[in-house]
């Protein structure tokens, strides 16, 4: 790839928090991103306002639903456009379950939710632009969760389809030059996930939970994601890349 050229990066999720701060990382390397969401109004103040740190229009919005087909298509065929894309950060997702549910029909929304919510995002959009990908050098990173090692079930279960998903996409890409990885991090501070349930008294068990004694800025799990989407990583596929301050210890 020519140097010159500038590389082009998708963020999903990228109006808020890790997204967010993801976007930034890869602007401020120069590249070319889009960010996606379903709130059009987040994503335009997140782009304006990046765009104008960096000092540069590198930053897109591009509002759409990923768990929809025909949304991620429409979204693949602008972003396409551009040219092979370099990297692939599969950020979008949540706890969309995050209360106990009362009955039979409780539960199964709470698991159909999640999975919607976490697993067809990623899955859709990433086999949406995989004839686009840059090969070699392509780069797809899915942001997952600790939960994916130790719950909460729906939640957790939705991250660690991810990963078994992961594993088998890097394995499948690996002779075309497409590494594959996913991070999953613990505690990070300063995003809209804990929504209503943050407060002093749980930032601070949050905090307590891992030997660092606090959680991580969004910035620090940008960073490593930096890394893997980047051009130096192409020898790192198929792994699960913890971020949690030791609060999970990786020995696998």
């Amino acid at each position: 790839m020519d140097s010159d050229v500038a590389r082009v990066a998708v963020v999903s999720g990228g109006g808020t928090g890790i997204g967010r701060a993801i976007a930034r990382a890869l602007g401020a390397d120069g590249d070319r991103v889009f960010v996606l969401g379903r709130r059009e109004e987040v994503l335009a103040r997140a782009a304006a306002e990046l765009n104008a740190e960096l000092r540069d229009a590198r930053v897109e919005p591009i509002c759409a639903d990923l768990r929809e087909p025909a949304a991620v298509a429409a979204a693949a065929e602008r972003i396409a456009a551009e040219g092979p894309v370099d990297a692939l950060v599969n950020n979008a997702g949540g706890n969309f379950a995050a209360h106990p549910a009362d009955d039979l029909e409780g539960l199964r929304d709470q698991w159909r939710t999640n999975f919607e919510g976490n697993v067809l995002p990623a899955v859709l959009l990433t086999h949406a632009l995989l004839p686009c990908l840059r090969r070699p050098g392509g780069r797809i990173v899915t942001i997952t969760s600790i939960a994916a090692f130790r719950g909460p079930a729906t939640y957790g279960g939705a991250k660690a389809a991810l990963h078994a998903w992961s594993a088998e996409l890097g394995a499948a890409l690996a002779p075309e030059g497409i590494a594959v990885n996913a991070v999953a991090p613990g505690y990070v501070t300063d995003t809209e996930f804990y929504g209503e349930r943050m407060n002093g008294d749980f930032h601070a068990d949050r905090c307590r939970r891992a030997p660092a004694g606090r959680g991580a800025a969004p910035a620090e799990i940008a960073a490593l994601v930096r890394y893997l989407a980047g051009p130096d990583a192409g020898f790192v596929t198929g792994q699960i890349v913890q971020a949690n301050g030791g609060a999970l210890l990786g020995r696998g």
